[in-house]
């Protein structure tokens, strides 16, 4: 793939695996449309590009319909690559889950890559050579407790990916699903907690601990994916272990992990 002739726009831009896509693909002469809510992550990030050609930055509340639909008109190029990258998460179990904080993940990180890719599926169909990239999860792939809303989200997103890239088998556009394990981003410092949890900067240490590999590895790792035309990528170790483990034990694999998690210890 010639980077040089690509437009990638990029959702959740300001932090994260969306940062460091946006600094690997502009070190490769790719021309970028970067959105998040977080209008302060975003200007950090086109500072560090150096607002360079080609580099156009929005805010953008994927939550938002309206916002979507909206957003086509406002780019001064049409994309040929599509990150569906924003995410957040909810902590607690699904009966201390406020159904609104429930809602509000699903909105983000399974109903907003829906209709960003409704939305601009028109344009990328007329790009020679086109790719959605939407990012799941480790928690696509295996489901902990304590993760309802989380993995009913990127279970999702998993099933809608498969589902589009069969219908568009054949066209010029390709579907890459991502899963990424724990990369360290700022997901759990922003994770929506329910009122009354006692415990929840010991939760977010925990979580942060999982999150080790470089937002810059993963990057890296999705970029060569779309470049060797994958129709799946698993970053890490972890999610690497996690897929074969629940591929050859599909009734018993959270048993396994566990135990596997444990005898690290």
């Amino acid at each position: 793939m010639d980077w040089t002739r690509q437009t990638a726009l990029i959702t959740g831009a300001g932090s994260g695996i969306g940062r460091a896509l946006a600094n690997a693909l502009h070190a490769r002469g790719c021309a970028l449309i970067l959105t998040d809510i977080d209008t302060a992550r975003l200007d950090r990030v086109a500072e560090e590009l150096d607002g360079g050609p080609g580099v156009q930055c929005l805010r953008l509340d994927v939550s938002d319909p309206a916002a979507i639909t909206a957003l086509p008109a406002q780019l001064g190029a049409a994309p040929t690559l599509l990150f569906n990258n924003a995410g957040v998460a909810v902590g607690g179990d699904f009966e201390t889950i406020a159904e609104s904080d429930f809602d509000w993940l699903l909105s983000i990180n399974l109903i907003a890559p829906i209709r960003m890719t409704r939305t601009f599926l028109p344009l990328l169909r007329e790009a020679p050579e086109a790719v959605i990239v939407n990012i799941s999860s480790l928690f696509g792939l295996i489901a902990p407790a304590g993760q309802t809303a989380y993995c009913a989200s990127k279970y999702g997103l998993r099933g809608f990916s498969d589902s589009l890239r069969h219908e568009l088998s054949g066209s010029s556009i390709r579907v890459m699903t991502v899963h990424p394990g724990g990369v360290r981003t700022a997901i759990a410092d922003d994770a929506r907690l329910p009122a009354g949890i006692n415990d929840a900067e010991e939760g977010r240490e925990r979580m942060n601990a999982f999150l080790k590999m470089p937002p810059e590895d993963a990057a890296e790792v999705i970029l060569r994916g779309i470049e060797r035309k994958k129709r799946r990528v698993l970053i890490g170790r972890d999610a690497r272990i996690a897929a074969l483990i629940e591929r050859i034990f599909p009734d018993s694999y959270w048993s396994r992990l566990s135990r596997l998690s444990q005898s690290r210890q």
